[in-house]
């Protein structure tokens, strides 16, 4: 799959891309103002939505067409491109005439590969730059067949945008950030740039700045952070909104790690390290290889004993002592139960091959 990088749009768009603007384009005064605030702050895109998909019908779905006249205002203040959300075929071709440089799709169009289609079809044709949400829930496959299916239409000017995913047990984001899928989604497209959104991961301005760090932290290409003149009076996502003075004061304190292709010196130290990491790795496969010939046995045995394989009191006790011994070797609670959880589930499998080759 051909993808053409971020910094290669021909938009001027620099390593780390920052994004920003109103969740919604209310009025054209709302947009200039917005515009004039974010002046000196290393914007490279301005975003509104125009079209705005709601849970519910009632809620403020957007001006619709008639607000992308007045993002012409917003490119001219600053310089930079504008982008829109776009969810079907109306809206591509209102955003084309209109000459919206870069088009997103939203994570619940993502999720839906005929919308998809139906925006792909749209777009043959174009070289239009197009960024692609991950679907709300954690599904790389379809984040990555959206991906392809812009890629088959002639669309190469390809990006990710890292939105969280729906978790209704998760309390500390809107959107729980699972940072893994940008990495996988990175892994498999090699080349493609993953923006991240920290205002719907967060939900609340207060904690914009510290998912932008650990975006930033994780390899992602830049942020696209929703910017306000008055963000609690915004007429969507006001919660989650920042001012354009605050959304300074986030990217002048982000800490940009430099990549090791700046400091080659360095490639040599870290081997050292690395390989000392690999040595390890190689004992842990070992043992855990140990570990799980000693399952087969106590699989054989309860065969042979016609003993459930699931025994709970086993399971809790182990459970508390190894979280309890990995706590006080400095892993965390969650690291220790994920692990636990991932080692106890491959042994269950195992016994119950075991039990079904007796049948």
């Amino acid at each position: 799959m051909e993808i053409v990088d971020i910094k290669d749009w021909g938009l001027g768009l620099s390593e780390h891309v920052l994004i920003a603007g109103p969740c919604s384009a209310e009025s054209p005064q709302q947009i200039e103002s917005i515009a004039k605030g974010l002046r000196g702050s290393n914007i490279e895109i301005f975003r509104a939505g125009v079209w705005k998909p709601r849970t519910r019908p009632g809620s403020f779905e957007g001006v619709g067409s008639e607000a992308l006249g007045w993002l012409d205002k917003a490119r001219e203040i600053l310089n930079v491109p504008v982008t829109v959300e776009v969810a079907n075929t109306a809206h591509v071709e209102a955003a084309l005439k209109a000459g919206v440089d870069v088009l997103w799709i939203g994570a619940r169009t993502t999720v839906n590969p005929f919308s998809v289609q139906e925006i792909c079809d749209a777009l043959k044709g174009t070289d239009i730059p197009v960024m692609v949400k991950n679907p709300i829930n954690p599904d790389l496959q379809l984040w990555l067949g959206a991906i392809e299916r812009l890629n088959k239409v002639g669309i190469n000017k390809i990006a990710g945008i890292h939105r969280g995913f729906s978790d209704p047990y998760e309390k500390r984001y809107r959107n729980k950030p699972e940072w893994s899928m940008p990495i996988h989604l990175k892994r498999m497209l090699p080349g493609i740039s993953v923006i991240c959104d920290p205002s719907h991961i967060a939900g609340t301005r207060e904690i914009i700045a510290s998912v932008s760090q650990r975006a930033i932290n994780f390899g992602l290409d830049g942020l696209m952070i929703e910017t306000h003149h008055d963000p609690d009076n915004a007429w969507s996502d006001a919660k989650q909104q920042v001012t354009p003075d605050t959304l300074k004061i986030i990217y002048e304190n982000l800490n940009f790690r430099e990549t090791l292709d700046k400091h080659p010196e360095a490639i040599s130290e870290l081997d050292e390290f690395r390989q000392k990491i690999d040595l390890v790795d190689t004992q842990i496969i070992e043992l855990l290889s140990d570990r799980f010939q000693m399952i087969k046995q106590i699989g054989e045995y309860k065969r042979e004993h016609n003993l459930a394989v699931y025994q709970p009191n086993r399971w809790h006790d182990v459970m508390e002592s190894r979280i309890n011994s990995g706590v006080k070797k400095n892993m965390t609670e969650k690291f220790m139960k994920s692990f636990l959880f991932a080692v106890h589930e491959e042994s269950v499998k195992m016994q119950e091959a075991q039990l079904k080759e007796k049948v």
